[in-house]
């Protein structure tokens, strides 16, 4: 590797990350599992040439590993240099691999000799994923918005974050609305190692000086779980709960679900079948079948507002500040969230 070609600790490079493209050498497959956000794909390998590679330098050691690398890729390597010199940004670049060894210092000799300037991640994505984990487990100030399924408070998070709190949208990151029907409509969800990544990235743009709302999740969003350290934070979290009645509810929750297709609905309704009991499954079902979506929906949130009172009920006490509120107006109870939390935004 080129002498020039300096290696930053994993800080010093998120922050570099801010200014510079980040190109990510491994292969497709580590890199659709968890990535640093924003970074391009430039895969040294393919998924089997790593494989083949990695096999060699176990069993025949590091010499002749590289020379079967070189056999593999060597007709790839102008597409590979031409990328990085597209990705580069007035021809600085940032390069990481899984430990920030062969793969990564090749790229950067190959864009040193085009006349790059790369740097490289030191400890590569390893050393990322143990950067951000442990700052994900740092105590900071949060605030968990509550409230029942259809209260709107993903609307109302939004609606904060446009008057200038800072907001964190758990179930937008995890491309899931966190229920049993929290993946229609919406796209394929990350990894849980992707999802951190994420996480992590969101809140380096936090200023720790004041609270960072959320909404109130389980351990798991889909299948996507929080890093636990991050969720054991909170759950010590004060949580402003919005109660808002069913008939108020309903409205906005059948104008949702009612764009998908039945059998679709019904899936996810068979998903808590066991929590719901025969008799009301077969009931919401038939609901479904029948158009009668107000009955469906009624008989599903009887489950779940139950199950999230007496979630709220094992908080300590204290913790939960309840807000009641009549009406569906994302702008009034935005107000009113706000409102209730004042003592804990001081």
């Amino acid at each position: 590797m080129s002498s020039s070609v300096r290696k930053v600790s994993a800080p010093d490079f998120l922050t570099l990350a801010r200014s510079l493209p980040i190109a990510d050498v491994r292969s497709p497959g580590e890199f659709l599992q968890g990535h640093i956000p924003g970074a391009v794909n430039i895969p040294l390998f393919t998924d089997r040439q790593r494989a083949m590679v990695g096999t060699i330098y176990t069993h025949k050691g590091r010499a002749e590993a590289v020379m079967t690398a070189m056999e593999l890729i060597s007709s790839e390597i102008p597409d590979k240099l031409r990328s990085a010199m597209t990705t580069a940004a007035d021809g600085e670049l940032l390069l990481y691999c899984w430990r920030g060894g062969m793969r990564s210092e090749s790229m950067a000799w190959l864009a040193s000799m085009a006349g790059l300037k790369p740097q490289i991640l030191d400890g590569g994505y390893k050393s990322y994923r143990t950067h951000l984990l442990n700052r994900l487990s740092e105590e900071r100030r949060l605030i968990i918005l509550g409230g029942l399924t259809g209260s709107g408070k993903t609307k109302i998070l939004n609606q904060m974050s446009l008057s200038g709190h800072q907001v964190v949208d758990l179930e937008g990151l995890a491309c899931h609305k966190g229920s049993a029907f929290g993946s229609l409509g919406m796209p394929d969800q990350p990894s849980t190692e992707h999802f951190a990544n994420l996480l992590f990235n969101e809140f380096s743009f936090m200023d720790q000086a004041y609270p960072v709302w959320l909404e109130d999740e389980s351990r798991n969003i889909g299948t996507v779980f929080m890093p636990d350290f991050f969720y054991s934070h909170m759950q010590e979290s004060p949580v402003v709960a919005l109660i808002m009645p069913l008939e108020v509810r309903l409205p906005r929750l059948i104008a949702e679900y009612t764009t998908f297709p039945k059998e679709k609905i019904i899936n996810s309704i068979n998903r808590i079948s066991k929590r719901l009991g025969g008799d009301k499954t077969q009931e919401a079902v038939q609901a479904i079948m029948n158009d009668d979506f107000a009955t469906a929906i009624r008989i599903v949130l009887g489950y779940y507002d139950k199950t999230y009172y007496y979630g709220l009920s094992k908080r300590k006490e204290g913790q939960v500040i309840y807000v009641e509120t009549d009406t569906d107006d994302v702008e009034v109870n935005a107000a009113k969230v706000y409102e209730a939390a004042g003592g804990i935004l001081l």
